[in-house]
């Protein structure tokens, strides 16, 4: 009988579910593995399908650039950059209780928001879980269910206490809703599309902020919706409230967006709005969408297309799709299935856990890429738990390999997007900071990092100027500034009509 090797070890996932591991790894005799060399010889193949150069870097930077003026000057375009009206950026003044709603992607999320200026604030905030049939039920209810959360928070939160709400108090609103709606004004949006798997009845083409306003008067609700927003657009202002060196903001998460201040004279196609020119706006791009459809200037793999095809949108968010935490996984998943029908993994042992779409969660990534053991038993663990599958050393090393090289061209094409604002503001000589955020670039490790070197790659040792950094709360704070700046606007009778 061949030797066995053991591993032992522990490690949290995500969800803070602790997984013990003691696994023995039967030396290949036993199971016919895949050896080292087998191992080297894919992964060189790999290597040179998820590597992006960066002469490739700076030609997708270029495209993008040109997409982003495009999505200026005309209305419906693939990217859309749609107009917030948010006029320019807080001053850190701002003052008083406000709401916040956050419709996330797998959370709804409440907060009161006591703006207390100099660029300080306090907050308070309730999350409730939001159900895969509540995303995929009929509109109006998902915002019933808003509005019942909402109600159940503010007389939670109603008292004569400090940090409390007085009885009757009427509140303005500032609602995220961090899905493509193109605005008119600040407190209407249509939405154009869903994503991040929603997929709710009955909403698409309509004016959202109107279905929830009904909501409101179901419950009799004293909160006036003042601010429709995007989350990136809250980062952004968030982030400038609390660092003023801010010009720009990115979420990397479930999806992936932008968002920027640009100058009025520069959006021709809100020429007809009256607006000074000389005024600023922030500009949600809605980046996810470059390049979808006619798929000319990013790098897909087979495995792109393939998460693409299967997709509940195919042809859509295609820049998404190679960087968003909801796709890596997938990605890699689909890449093991394609060896195990090669024969190259696994051979003897039942692979039907592995075969079922997005089983691979992103967070299998990040835990792999971070496993500090000679023997990896992180990923003994992750393949033995929920896979019931056995691993070698060789092919443990393969797939922490590549993780890396996935993750590392999510980090370089998120590099490439935020180049492309730099490139059009003309922001890399003086330098600006990029206020980040989600998932990815909150728990990915190393996803900053690679960020910061794939700016390097496109602009030189100039590339250093762009600072990226962990981005203040875009949809609960960032939200309230905005529905302030937006009550102080109005309240001095500018622009009332957006």
């Amino acid at each position: 009988m061949p030797a066995s090797r053991r591993g032992s070890g522990s490690f949290t996932l995500t969800t803070g579910q602790t997984i013990a591991i003691h696994t023995r790894t039967q030396d290949e005799e036993d199971l016919p593995h895949a050896t080292k060399k087998t191992m080297a010889d894919h992964l060189r193949k790999y290597e040179s399908l998820f590597t992006l150069t960066p002469q490739r870097m700076r030609m997708i930077v270029e495209a993008f650039t040109e997409t982003l003026d495009l999505g200026l000057n005309k209305p419906n375009q693939i990217v859309p950059m749609i107009p917030t009206y948010v006029f320019g950026w807080p001053t850190g003044q701002e003052k008083g209780d406000f709401l916040a709603l956050d419709l996330g992607g797998t959370n709804l999320r409440v907060c009161l928001v006591t703006l207390q200026g100099e660029g300080k604030f306090e907050i308070s905030q309730t999350k409730y879980r939001l159900s895969e049939e509540q995303k995929q039920d009929d509109g109006q209810k998902l915002f019933d269910f808003c509005a019942e959360c909402l109600h159940t928070f503010v007389e939670t939160n109603t008292g004569e206490g400090a940090g409390q709400l007085k009885p009757g108090q009427s509140l303005p609103l500032g609602f995220t809703f961090s899905y493509p709606c193109s605005q008119e004004r600040i407190d209407h949006g249509e939405l154009i599309r869903w994503t991040k798997g929603f997929g709710a009845g009955n909403t698409e083409g309509r004016d959202v902020a109107e279905m929830f306003k009904k909501s409101l008067e179901k419950y009799q609700l004293p909160i006036k919706l003042t601010a429709l927003i995007n989350d990136t657009t809250g980062t952004l202002i968030a982030s400038h409230y609390v660092n003023p060196k801010t010009k720009i903001a990115v979420i990397f998460g479930t999806g992936c967006n932008a968002a920027y201040m640009e100058r009025v004279k520069d959006i021709a196609k809100i020429g007809h709005l009256g607006i000074d020119p000389g005024a600023e706006m922030a500009i949600n791009c809605e980046w996810g969408a470059f390049d979808s459809f006619e798929h000319e200037h990013l790098p897909r793999t087979k495995y792109d297309t393939i998460v693409d095809d299967t997709s509940n949108k195919p042809g859509e968010q295609a820049f998404e799709k190679l960087i968003s935490g909801r796709y890596l996984g997938e990605i890699l998943r689909l890449v093991l299935c394609e060896l195990i029908d090669e024969g190259v993994l696994f051979l003897g042992q039942n692979t039907y856990k592995l075969e079922k779409p997005y089983c691979f969660d992103t967070a299998f990534l990040s835990l792999m890429e971070s496993d500090p053991t000679d023997e990896l038993l992180m990923v003994i663990g992750i393949f033995t738990h929920f896979f019931a599958l056995e691993t070698t050393l060789a092919e443990r090393q393969f797939f922490r390999a590549l993780a890396k090289l996935i993750g590392r061209r999510a980090a370089r094409l998120s590099a490439c997007g935020i180049a492309a604002i730099v490139n059009k503001m003309g922001y890399l000589e003086e330098g600006c900071s990029v206020g980040a955020d989600g998932s990815l670039y909150n728990k990915y490790p190393g996803f900053a990092d690679r960020v910061h070197e794939g700016l390097q790659d496109i602009f030189g040792d100039k590339g250093r100027n762009i600072v990226t950094y962990h981005a203040e709360d875009g949809s609960g704070v960032g939200s309230a500034i905005i529905a302030a700046m937006t009550k102080h606007r109005k309240d001095a009778g500018l622009y009332l009509n957006v």
